[in-house]
C-alpha cells in the first residue's frame, strides 16, 4: 500500500479520535451502509453490535498496519476471500468506503478536513482494490466494479 508517511499519520490521528466512540461509529457506518445499499442488509444475519466490534478491530489492525505491507497484506487478501463465503460482491466494495468516509464526516465534523478525507479515501482505494483482485482475480466477471 503506498501511502505517504503523512497520509499514515494522519489516518491514525483520525481512528484515534474515533475509537473510543467505536460503538456509535458502527451504528452510523452500517445504518448508512444500509440506506447506500440495501441489498447488503441480507449479508448481516447476526448481532450488528458484535459486528460492529469486529468492524473496528479490523479497522483497528489496519490503521496499526498501513507501514507493514508485509503484515497488512496477507490479512487483507485472506479477510477478502473469506468474505466470498459471507455472500460479499466486488461491487458491495464501493458503498462501504463510502459509509466509511461519510461516517468519519459526521463523527468528526470539522476535524475531518480535506486532508483527512484525502488520506482515507486513498488508503480504503488501495485496500480495496487488493482485496477484490484477491478475491475475484479467478472470476474477471464478477471483478468488475
Amino acid at each position: 500500500m503506498a501511502l505517504s508517511a503523512e497520509q499514515i499519520a494522519t489516518i491514525r490521528a483520525t481512528w484515534a479520535k474515533t475509537v473510543p466512540v467505536a460503538a456509535m461509529a458502527s451504528r452510523l457506518f452500517y445504518g448508512r451502509l444500509f440506506r447506500l445499499a440495501p441489498h447488503t442488509r441480507g449479508l448481516f444475519r447476526g448481532d450488528l453490535e458484535a459486528q460492529g466490534r469486529k468492524l473496528t478491530a479490523t479497522l483497528g489492525f489496519v490503521v496499526d498496519h498501513l507501514d507493514q505491507p508485509e503484515t497488512l497484506a496477507p490479512a487483507a487478501r485472506a479477510l477478502a476471500v473469506r468474505h466470498i463465503d459471507y455472500g460479499v460482491t466486488a461491487d458491495q466494495y464501493a458503498p462501504v468506503g463510502e459509509a466509511l468516509i461519510w461516517t468519519f464526516k459526521e463523527l468528526l465534523g470539522p476535524a475531518f478536513g480535506e486532508k483527512e478525507n484525502a488520506a482515507w479515501l486513498a488508503a480504503y482505494a488501495a485496500l480495496s482494490t487488493m482485496m477484490i483482485d484477491a478475491a475475484y482475480r479467478d472470476a474477471p466477471g464478477d471483478a468488475a466494479v
